[in-house]
């Protein structure tokens, strides 16, 4: 799965909504930081459902999410049924910060695929998150 001498890096829903709505706040933010990452960014079907429900105003938008699971911006990581017992652990130990299932299903993929780096605008949560050994996620963009 893993392409040798090239980093992957997860891709929240924040970041895809900026992408893809040219009025977003942190539209150009997030096309600069794309123009400077390697393609595709992996997500999982929460992200995306989260996305397409942020963008429902945008009929196109959300054509445009849809067609771009092909692999060659977004890539989708497999979550099997018998993984959501794992998800829901995320859930619960990160349970005071109230995460959703999106950023657990995130976390979780990035423990299980050996992933480091997360683009995302929620530097909040993300900055609380850990994965195998009490190890912190790099987050990108930088925002000041």
């Amino acid at each position: 799965m893993k392409s040798p001498g090239r980093e992957r890096i997860l891709i929240d829903t924040g970041p895809i909504v900026a992408i893809l709505a040219p009025e977003d706040f942190y539209h150009q933010v997030c096309i600069d930081a794309l123009n400077t990452i390697n393609a595709p960014l992996y997500t999982c079907w929460p992200v995306v459902s989260e996305a397409a429900y942020l963008l429902r105003y945008s009929a196109r938008a959300v054509e445009r999410l849809l067609s771009n699971l092909d692999g060659t911006f977004l890539e989708l990581l497999p979550l099997e049924k018998t993984e959501a017992k794992a998800i829901a652990a995320v859930m619960r130990r990160y349970e005071d910060i109230r995460p959703q299932l999106a950023d657990a299903a995130l976390v979780y993929l990035a423990g299980r695929e050996g992933i480091e780096t997360v683009f995302t605008l929620d530097r909040r949560d993300f900055s609380i998150y850990r994965v195998s050994r009490g190890r912190a996620l790099r987050i990108i963009p930088h925002i000041d």
